[in-house]
């Protein structure tokens, strides 16, 4: 794998952690499955993008007996 392709994922998921943060934002907390499905983003990405977000400790993930659920982090 080629260091350009590698910064162009890196680039993807960060542009998707943004979008994700604002979704968020927006409408409250949201299951992974809707993560996905309102952002019409690869499953894979979402879910590496809402890892970064968590990392970064601005997302709260919680599990459910439905699957995960992500919400954003109190400031």
């Amino acid at each position: 794998m080629s260091t350009a392709t590698c910064d162009a994922c890196v680039n993807q998921i960060g542009q998707t952690a943004g979008q994700i943060w604002h979704l968020l934002n927006e409408e409250g907390p949201l299951s992974f499955a809707k993560l996905v499905k309102q952002l019409d983003q690869n499953r894979d990405v979402v879910m590496q993008a809402v890892g970064w977000l968590a990392r970064e400790e601005k997302v709260n993930i919680q599990e459910t007996n439905r699957g995960g659920v992500a919400s954003l982090a109190q400031p």
